[in-house]
């Protein structure tokens, strides 16, 4: 009998599974049971894992592909390490309600003062503003520049210890200007006081400010706007006096100044939205109410005016209602926005 009638053996039965090999290539060995000379389980040049619980990617830890894949170590630490930190609340700003007000038991606390004359009330007015609008100005470049000019936004953004600075800085300028009437009063201390005292909130709302979309700060510039004209527009026509509410506005202000430090406390603990929303529309109403009281005190026309030679008091006071103004809308804008 032939070789050709016997059955087929095991080896050229399977054998030919592979097909035939070409270049001179060895046959590949039996799924399992590498031949002598192949590389054996576990090196990194194998072709075939050693088992079912042998590693896929034997030359990398835990036979894992190789990284950065997440929750792996990333090279250079963590994987937030470097970014800057979430945005630190506004300031705390006090509002400032003048202790040095002119009143009259009339109608009008200009009558019987150099307020009769007109010219010298609307130039103690036009002097008012433009320094006003200066400090404005201020505040709009460097919130530009804080929001437009990435560098510059890094910075600030990496180094929170100068925003700190600034913030001590404004404590301490603002404690000077509201508390003691001499270097308010004399220039050009005064000047020099209520222009560092600029600097420093400027730098604070720039800060701020870099943390938010664009379109966030331009739409609460926007806001802001609107708003300081139409409470300006409605003091110089309005019959409703907010002097005479001096007691509210002392309560108010005490009452938003004891709020925003238990709200900062509070936050910095656990951060709760509803919380912060309520304190920035709290925030934002009150300050409102503020600047038309100190419009009104600055106008002059109403039971309670600020005396003619406190022109860096009234701009103080105004400006810095705007400003919180501004950062409490941005709050409530910028957590909208995302």
């Amino acid at each position: 009998m032939s070789r050709s009638d016997y059955p087929p053996g095991y080896d050229d039965s399977h054998g030919s599974l592979y097909g035939p090999q070409g270049g001179n290539y060895p046959q590949p060995p039996a799924y399992g049971f590498p031949s002598y000379g192949d590389p054996q389980p576990g090196h990194p040049s194998a072709p075939y894992p050693a088992g079912p619980n042998a590693p896929l990617y034997p030359g990398q830890p835990g036979g894992y592909p190789p990284g950065p894949y997440p929750g792996q170590p990333q090279p250079g630490g963590h994987p937030r390490s470097g970014y800057p930190a979430p945005p630190p609340m506004p300031p705390i700003i006090p509002p400032t309600i003048p202790s040095d007000v002119l009143s009259s038991g009339d109608e009008f606390a200009a009558a019987g003062s150099n307020w009769d004359s007109l010219s010298i009330r609307h130039a103690f007015i036009r002097k008012v503003y433009l320094i006003l609008a200066s400090q404005l100005i201020v505040t709009t470049a460097i919130v530009a520049v804080f929001t437009f000019v990435q560098p510059v936004r890094t910075f600030v953004q990496r180094n929170q210890a100068v925003y700190w600075a600034s913030y001590a800085v404004y404590i301490v300028t603002h404690l000077v200007l509201v508390c003691c009437k001499g270097p308010r009063r004399k220039f050009p201390w005064n000047v020099i006081l209520l222009f560092i005292f600029t600097l420093a909130l400027s730098y604070m709302t720039g800060s701020i400010s870099s943390y938010y979309d664009t379109k966030a700060v331009f739409l609460a510039l926007a806001i802001t706007a609107v708003v300081c004209i139409a409470v300006t527009v409605f003091c110089f026509q309005t019959k409703v006096d907010f002097t005479k509410c001096r007691g509210f506005f002392c309560v108010l202000g005490i009452v938003m100044l004891v709020t925003g430090i238990i709200t900062t406390i509070v936050l910095s603990f656990k951060y709760i939205p509803w919380l912060h929303m309520l304190y920035a529309a709290l925030g934002a109403i009150a300050f409102t109410l503020f600047l038309a009281y100190h419009t009104q005190l600055l106008i002059g026309n109403r039971k309670h005016s600020i005396s003619p030679e406190e022109y860096v008091f009234a701009a103080l006071s105004i400006y810095t209602d705007i400003i919180q103004i501004f950062l409490f809308l941005l709050q409530i804008i910028g957590a909208s926005t995302k």
